[in-house]
C-alpha cells in the first residue's frame, strides 16, 4: 500500500521517514496557547450509557494501514520502519489497546531498512506478506514477499522472493497490492514509469511469489504531479475498481482517486481502464481531517458491509508525522461505483461493523460528559472553551500552565487512553493511576495537532479507577510555555 518517501522532493522524503519514527513512540504532547477560530461541527445528542456497539478513531498511531477480518479477529499492519508489526483484536474498538506482534524482521542488510506499507493475503492455506524495504538508501526500495509457515496471518513467516518485473528489475518500487482478476493474480505497485517516479504499474504473477512478465504503466489522473501510489481493489457490479492515493502524503491535499475495469477485460491493456474524474476521498477541513489516503478495504465480520481503513492527519501543515489509522464504512452508488463518503472527525462515534462483538468502550469529555460510567474533575482555575473547534472532541477542551493544577478522571473499566492537542507551547505533566507513582509526560509538539494520543494506561483489574493529570509548570528547551490540555478520554471495559 503506498506512501513512502515521495518524489520529486528528496528533502521531504527524508522528513517523512523521520515522521514515521516519531509516530512509533505513542505520541507524547498536547495543548495550545493560541486557539484558531475554525468552525466546529455541532454535536448530536449526547448518549449517557455505555455504547457497546460503537467506536471512535484512531485505531492505531501508525500510517499506511492494511487490515482484514479473519477467523474471529481483525488483523492490522501499519508502517513501522525497521520491522513489520501486527495488531490483532476481536473488535475494531479495541485495536488501539492491542499489543503489537512483531511478525517480520530480516537479517539481510540489503533489505532490512525503511520497511513500508506491508499487506497480507491468504492464498490456499498460507498467508503472503508483501512489503517494500531498502538498505538505507531510498532509491534502493524494492518489493519483497514472505510466506507464512502455517495458516495464521500473525506468522511466523519465512522469506520467499523479491518481486521485480523484468523491465523494471533494477528500479525503485514501493506499495505492493494484489489484483485478483478472472482467476489470475497481478502485482500492482508504485514505481518508476513514463508518467511519474512513483507511478502505477501492473505485472502478471504466475503464483503469489513469482512475477511472470513485464510491468505495464497505468496513466492515472490525480490532481497533482507528485505520485500515484497505494493501489487497492474492490470487485463489484461487473467491474474491478482500482483506487489509489495521489499527491505527496506529507501535504494536506493527499487524496484518493479511482479507475475501473470491466470484469472480462485484460488489466494489462492500459486502455481498458476507465478514469473517474476528480478525487473520491479528500480533506475535510470542517471535520479537522487532512491528507486522507493510503487506504485498504475490508469486510464486516458477518460479510454484509464494506469498510475502509486509511490514514489521515489533524493538521493542515506539511508534515509526515501525525498520520494515524482510521476506519469508516463505505457505500455504493446507483451506477455501481463505490461511495467512499467524506472523512469523519477523529472522535466521531460510529457504529461498529456488523457482527463485531463490541468492546464495551466509552468516552469521557473534558467537560465531564460521558457515554459511560466516567467523569473528570479539576483543581485550580483551568481555562476552557471551544477555540480548538474541529481539532478537539466535541469542539472543546481545558488547558492550563499553572503548576499543581490537576484533572482527575474517574472511570470504571480496565484501561484508559488520553487524547488531546499537542502544540509548541506545551510542557510536562505527571500522570498517576489510583494514586500510584507518577509517570512524567511531555505534551510538546513541533506543530499543533488535535486529538493526539498522549497516554495509554497499563491494564488494570476491572473496576473503578482514577487517572490524575498534574501540571508541573515545566517544559523542555524546545517549548515556549508549560501548558497541558485535557480533551478526550477513551475507557475500555474488557
Amino acid at each position: 500500500m503506498g506512501t513512502q518517501l515521495h518524489r520529486p522532493v528528496s528533502p521531504l522524503r527524508l522528513v517523512r521517514l523521520l515522521g514515521v519514527l516519531t509516530v512509533l513512540g505513542l505520541i507524547l504532547a498536547v495543548t495550545c496557547t493560541a486557539r484558531p477560530a475554525t468552525a466546529a461541527t455541532a454535536p448530536a445528542a449526547v448518549p449517557q450509557t455505555v455504547a457497546a456497539g460503537s467506536f471512535r478513531n484512531p485505531l492505531n498511531t501508525g500510517p499506511d494501514p492494511f487490515m482484514t477480518y479473519w477467523n474471529g479477529n481483525y488483523y492490522l499492519t501499519t508502517t513501522q520502519g525497521s520491522s513489520i508489526r501486527m495488531w490483532r483484536s476481536p473488535s475494531l474498538g479495541t485495536l488501539l489497546t492491542a499489543d503489537p506482534i512483531t511478525i517480520w524482521t530480516d537479517s539481510d542488510s540489503s533489505r532490512n531498512r525503511d520497511i513500508f506499507a506491508p499487506e497480507f493475503y491468504r492464498f490456499g492455506d498460507r498467508w503472503y506478506l508483501y512489503y517494500t524495504a531498502d538498505d538505507g538508501v531510498d532509491d534502493h526500495h524494492r518489493i519483497y514477499v514472505a510466506e507464512s509457515d502455517g495458516d495464521d496471518p500473525a506468522g511466523s513467516y519465512h522469506f520467499k522472493a523479491e518481486l521485480a518485473p523484468p523491465n523494471h528489475a533494477a528500479d525503485f518500487a514501493i506499495d505492493p497490492g494484489i489484483l485478483q482478476h478472472n482467476g489470475r493474480l497481478y502485482l500492482a505497485y508504485s514505481g518508476i514509469n513514463q508518467y511519474q517516479h512513483n507511478g502505477l504499474n501492473l505485472a502478471p504473477l504466475s503464483n503469489p511469489y513469482t512475477v511472470s512478465g513485464d510491468a505495464v504503466a497505468i496513466d492515472a489522473a490525480g490532481g497533482c504531479p507528485e505520485v500515484r501510489e497505494g493501489p487497492e481493489f474492490l470487485y463489484r457490479n461487473g467491474r474491478t475498481w482500482l483506487t489509489y492515493s495521489t499527491c505527496d502524503t506529507g501535504k494536506p491535499d493527499y487524496q484518493i482517486w479511482m479507475m475501473s475495469l470491466p470484469s472480462d477485460a485484460d488489466p494489462l491493456v492500459p486502455g481498458n481502464w476507465t478514469q473517474h474524474q476528480g478525487p473520491v476521498f479528500s480533506r475535510a477541513d470542517d471535520h479537522g481531517v487532512f491528507g486522507p489516503g493510503h487506504h485498504a478495504f475490508f469486510r464486516s465480520p458477518d460479510g454484509t458491509e464494506d469498510w475502509m481503513v486509511y490514514h489521515a492527519k489533524t493538521t493542515s501543515a506539511v508534515t509526515y508525522s501525525d498520520r494515524t489509522t482510521r476506519a469508516q464504512r463505505i457505500g455504493w452508488n446507483a451506477d455501481g461505483s463505490p461511495d467512499l463518503g467524506r472523512p469523519l472527525a477523529t472522535g466521531a462515534t460510529q457504529d461498529l461493523p456488523s457482527g463485531d462483538p463490541g468492546p464495551g468502550a466509552y468516552w469521557i469529555n473534558d467537560d465531564g460528559r460521558s457515554s459511560g460510567d466516567g467523569t473528570v474533575t479539576y483543581t485550580g482555575d483551568w481555562n476552557s472553551g471551544t477555540g480548538c473547534a474541529a481539532q478537539c472532541f466535541w469542539g472543546d477542551d481545558h488547558w492550563i500552565d499553572r503548576a499543581g493544577n490537576t484533572a482527575t478522571f474517574t472511570f470504571t473499566g480496565t484501561r484508559i487512553a488520553l487524547l488531546s492537542v499537542r502544540d509548541t507551547g506545551n510542557g510536562y505533566a505527571g500522570l498517576s493511576i489510583d494514586g500510584g507513582p507518577e509517570q512524567r509526560l511531555d505534551y510538546y509538539g513541533a506543530i499543533r495537532t488535535g486529538e493526539t494520543l498522549q497516554f495509554l494506561s497499563p491494564h488494570q483489574p476491572y473496576g473503578k479507577h482514577t487517572l490524575q493529570v498534574r501540571v508541573t509548570g515545566e517544559h523542555d528547551g524546545q517549548s515556549q510555555a508549560s501548558y497541558v490540555s485535557v480533551d478526550r478520554a477513551e475507557v475500555y471495559v474488557n
